[in-house]
């Protein structure tokens, strides 16, 4: 029977600096921090001046988990 694989769930920031995110799953195994082009709603053209276009997004840590 096959393992099953550990991910831990990212944080992808915005390298635009819109502070948009997605959040992602990666290996824990991965010696390398995420790094993906995907689409910014609120990311500003420079050449059309119109909002959308995509922008490399970077992985960061998580914050805290809450604690009632």
């Amino acid at each position: 029977m096959a393992k099953k694989a550990s991910y831990i769930k990212v944080r992808l920031e915005s390298e635009a600096g819109t502070g948009y995110r997605y959040y992602a799953k990666r290996s824990t195994k991965a010696e390398y921090k995420l790094r993906k082009k995907k689409y910014d709603p609120w990311a500003v053209n420079e050449e059309t001046g119109k909002r959308g276009m995509h922008v490399w997004f970077v992985e960061k840590k998580m914050p805290p988990a809450k604690k009632n």
